[in-house]
């Protein structure tokens, strides 16, 4: 993913070095010296981070984020601070911002950081979706029992137009359970709408389900349509409704009770017909004793519960699971004529697989990319598969270096995704990277 960054800052040869090494980076980089002139910018170009610093001529930081996040909520933003004026990066953050770095202090920080800022970026643009694909029950794979009854539960509930809880651990597959539901269900023609209610702040999300009027709030120059409203006559899914701050629990069950609504900054109630499912990772009983979440919310969203069992459990799918992401990633790479061997397949039994499915995924996906003469093996697995002694003629570091440079080669040097794929963090990519003197 290419990068559109917006850079704000009133001192002028900073601003332009900033553009250098970030133009280094290939990033697509523009650059402004005043919060109008951002403004200005922000609504002729499309960015995915803002750059800036804290104070400007004609505006203040924490003020700024309130107002960008409001109009662009995808977009994330990264503050610049001297040390004596962290307490308003603090608060900025609070508004809605990334992160902050402390200049002079943490300039070896500021690319890793954009990265991982590009990073959730792209995260959020996969989570809010208005699908219009058809994914139905064929779409979940397995023939374990488990799996088979969570399948036949769904089958059934999709009948009616009861809320559903889905529960189960990250990477189970909920969203792809929620998207069979609807399409199982009589208003499949209709919108499927879906928000991850951990990836905004409170005041975001608020805007993101209500909707809001123009002149809500500092930075809403329009009116802007909220999900409940978008989801009327289909499903709205909110995925890690355990996540969703306690004021709002009140206001979706508002909603839940009554299928009235109000926009932020309006006064007139709406209405909206839309079939309610909820997914979390959380222990909603235990968050209820916690004082998290509130018990009468719970009791709506739970009319039907549906278990998903995590992939340890269900071990005899996990070769269909990995045949259907090696059609899938081989389609995406061009790839033809791929040998799959039997110790391919044992090394994925090895592992515990607490990413779920979704590490799955990413762990057929790198091998693709590693493998030699379009054979999968344990040795497309090196993270999987069993540790070489170090004094092997092909050692481990080797190994590691070799893995780093096809994941890269893959990317086209996108280092945010790279580490996606090997799954580590930023940081740990860049000192790798600068250990192997891999450039």
């Amino acid at each position: 993913m290419s990068g559109n960054i917006l850079i704000i800052d009133d001192e002028i040869k900073l601003l332009k070095l900033l553009g250098m090494i970030l133009s280094q980076e290939n990033f697509n980089v523009k650059e402004a010296s005043t919060a109008r002139s951002a403004m200005t910018m922000l609504e002729q170009y499309e960015f995915d981070v803002v750059l800036s610093d804290v104070r400007l001529p004609d505006a203040f930081g924490v003020e700024l984020v309130k107002s960008i996040k409001s109009k662009y909520p995808q977009l994330e933003i990264i503050l610049m601070t001297a040390f004596g004026n962290i307490t308003d990066a603090v608060q900025a953050m609070k508004n809605g911002a990334y992160d902050y770095l402390v200049k002079g202090d943490d300039n070896e920080k500021i690319i890793p950081l954009v990265y991982k800022a590009l990073d959730k970026v792209k995260d959020n643009k996969s989570r809010v979706v208005q699908q219009t694909a058809t994914k139905g029950f064929d779409q979940i794979i397995g023939k374990s029992p488990l799996i088979l009854q969570a399948k036949k539960l769904a089958e059934k509930v999709a009948l009616t137009d009861a809320a559903v809880l889905l529960t189960g651990e990250t990477g189970t597959g909920k969203e792809v359970f929620a998207s069979a539901i609807h399409e199982g269900s009589d208003r499949k023609k209709n919108s499927f709408v879906a928000i991850n209610c951990s990836a905004f702040s409170k005041e975001i999300l608020e805007s993101e389900l209500f909707g809001h009027k123009q002149g809500a709030f500092t930075g809403a120059i329009k009116d802007k349509k909220g999900l409940i409203e978008e989801a009327n006559g289909g499903t709205l899914f909110l995925d890690e409704i355990g996540e969703m701050p306690i004021e709002l629990q009140a206001k979706l069950l508002r909603v839940l009770e009554t299928r009235e609504f109000i926009k932020m900054g309006e006064t007139k109630v709406s209405k909206s017909d839309f079939r309610l499912i909820a997914a979390t990772n959380r222990d909603l009983v235990d968050e209820i004793q916690q004082g998290n979440f509130r018990e009468d919310l719970y009791f709506r969203l739970n009319v039907f519960e549906i278990t998903l069992p995590p992939l340890r459990e269900r071990k005899e799918d996990l070769k269909a699971l990995a045949k259907n992401f090696i059609d899938l990633f081989s389609h995406k790479l061009h790839l033809s004529s791929i040998q799959v061997t039997p110790d391919y397949y044992k090394a994925l039994e090895k592992n515990e697989w607490k990413g779920n499915i979704r590490e799955l995924r990413n762990a057929v996906e790198r091998s693709l990319i590693l493998m030699d003469n379009n054979i999968l093996d344990a040795d497309s697995l090196p993270h999987y598969s069993e540790k070489l002694p170090e004094n092997d003629s092909f050692s481990i570091r080797s190994l590691e270096k070799i893995h780093i440079q096809k994941v890269l080669q893959y990317t086209k040097g996108n280092k945010a995704e790279a580490a996606r794929l090997l799954e580590i963090g930023i940081a740990t990519l860049y000192r790798k990277l600068e250990e192997y003197g891999l450039k």
